[in-house]
């Protein structure tokens, strides 16, 4: 028997009076947040929720994200998290699809209208029986909706968790859905507990026993998560949390919490940098971060190296999708990192390339798609045989992704194979471009795509952010380009942007991008 909640129960036996979670002037001993996800679960199983039952849930960074995730497991329920970013249509399908009986909704702001946007879509599916809206605001309301302060009210704060099995789904988590619509993936318990454990294997723990992590990854996402959530719960840490990222915020409050640990996309790593300014105490902040971990997209090696000389913290990069738990490949913090590389496979996981027929892609550094076998591959997408048969084949989950692997069997991402440029049948990884055009001292950050072309298929655009002071034009951009690249690989077309559209989980969103056909990042870790 095996449940995700045991991370929690563990915690508040073992550290009951430390800080779980801190939201401004907000702060949840461990003790509290167990009590409170106990009242989610006594809730729950009091409206008829039964052990296997999808309960979705629409929150930003708040400590009732927290309790209400882990108040679904304790009663036995699956996770649904959703991505905030969703409209009335978009929840209203994935409620469907993930035959959800319950929903959990944050009410919002002007900002992020969650609430209404929920209540509507709640409406329109008739298997889904209950709601209820999560707001901050003693007065906050929305006609007709049950309010969860209201609905907690007599609720115990004892709970005996379900016991699960170890392959009974745990969390569904949707994919980002740009080559259809979003499919939902079923991680197990064994998925994200053995997960969990390998991430404090992989980054250790704090030398005095209390790590304590800034969360600005949204944490209905895989990376943050798994990374962030899970494994620090398990290890007793205080999870400092941000609901929305804004670069000086997050210099804040890694200043002023004494942050220990901090994930983020490569976004978010040069929102930082472009954020420092002499009121940032950036001594402090160095000598208190002991872990930096980047995943998501590749960072580039520009970046990295102007914030590990900053910070004088080593910047681990990992790899992994959604279907993967998320961790499948990683920095080791024991050797010295490697520029560009997203490391190793995980303990307990094995990796391989593959071509497009399923067979092994041999030699170092010859390009082939990542295929992952190991504990952290999913059980399948839910109610989707089809689609799972398409991705998995004995054990093997094949990604998307395309990397090469050196002598030493570190593996590097070249590019996703949505993302792939052919330009007059020359195969163009827009990563390597990126690399290159932001190693130019006037280039703050660069996203490359592929536009259609009448003779050659497509041509090689280039959107560019580039830093205040720079006079650059686009033509003398693409001069510099052409005298680092090969004839067939240096953008024709640059255009300057002042930013660049992404997700809410910070990677940059490729399909909105002029007319690329290429198809946006696909959720790693």
């Amino acid at each position: 028997m095996l449940n995700l909640s045991v991370l929690l129960e563990h915690s508040a036996r073992t550290h009951p009076d430390r800080d779980a979670v801190v939201l401004g002037d907000i702060r949840l001993t461990y003790a509290a947040l167990d009590a409170y996800a106990n009242r989610v679960a006594n809730l729950l199983v009091e409206r008829g929720v039964k052990p296997g039952e999808k309960v979705a849930l629409s929150c930003p960074n708040t400590p009732e994200f927290v309790a209400v995730y882990y108040g679904i497991l304790k009663a036995g329920a699956v996770v649904v998290p959703l991505n905030l970013m969703l409209k009335r249509r978009e929840i209203a399908y994935h409620l469907a699809d993930s035959d959800a009986v319950a929903y959990f909704c944050f009410e919002g702001s002007r900002a992020l209208p969650m609430g209404p946007q929920g209540w509507a879509a709640f409406g329109e599916v008739d298997t889904c029986e209950h709601f209820f809206l999560i707001t901050a605001e003693e007065d906050g309301d929305i006609h007709g909706a049950e309010r969860l302060v209201d609905a907690l009210a007599g609720c115990a704060e004892e709970f005996e968790s379900v016991a699960t099995e170890a392959t009974d789904t745990a969390v569904i988590l949707y994919t980002s859905g740009t080559t259809g619509r979003p499919k939902g993936a079923e991680l197990t318990h064994a998925n994200l507990v053995l997960n969990t454990l390998t991430c404090r294997r992989q980054f250790g723990s704090h030398p005095e026993g209390h790590e304590r992590h800034l969360v600005a990854l949204p944490l209905f996402h895989s990376f943050g998560s798994t990374v962030q959530l899970n494994s620090g719960i398990s290890d007793g840490a205080t999870l400092v949390l941000l609901p929305r990222f804004d670069a000086s915020s997050a210099l804040g409050l890694l200043e002023r919490e004494e942050i220990t640990f901090f994930a983020g996309v490569p976004t978010m790593y040069w929102g930082l940098m472009g954020a420092l300014n002499d009121g940032v105490d950036v001594d402090r902040i160095a000598r208190n971060l002991r872990v930096a971990v980047s995943g998501g997209a590749a960072l580039s090696v520009e970046m990295m190296k102007d914030f590990q000389a900053r910070f004088h913290v080593q910047i681990l990069e990992g790899y992994g999708l959604s279907e993967t738990s998320p961790l499948a490949t990683f920095s080791d913090r024991a050797r010295p990192s490697r520029a560009g590389s997203i490391g190793v496979p995980i303990w307990g996981v094995e990796c391989r390339l593959v071509d497009e027929d399923w067979h092994t892609v041999e030699g170092a550094d010859r390009v082939g798609e990542i295929a992952i076998r190991g504990h952290n591959v999913m059980k399948g997408y839910y109610n989707r045989p089809e689609a799972t048969a398409e991705v998995i084949r004995d054990g093997w989950f094949r990604t998307g992704d395309l990397a090469r692997r050196d002598a030493d069997g570190f593996y590097y991402i070249v590019d996703r194979a949505k993302d792939l440029i052919i330009r007059g049948g020359f195969n163009v990884y827009p990563r390597e471009i990126e690399e290159v055009l932001m190693a130019h001292p006037a280039v703050s950050l660069a996203a490359v795509v592929g536009v259609p072309h009448q003779s050659h298929g497509e041509e090689i655009k280039a959107y560019v952010i580039r830093h205040d002071d720079a006079d650059l034009t686009e033509e003398a951009l693409v001069a510099w380009a052409k005298e680092q690249m090969a004839a067939y690989k240096y953008p024709r077309q640059v255009e300057y942007v002042d930013s660049l559209p992404m997700t809410s989980t910070g990677k940059i969103l490729k399909r909105e991008l002029g007319e690329s056909p290429a198809e946006s990042m696909r959720p790693a870790v």
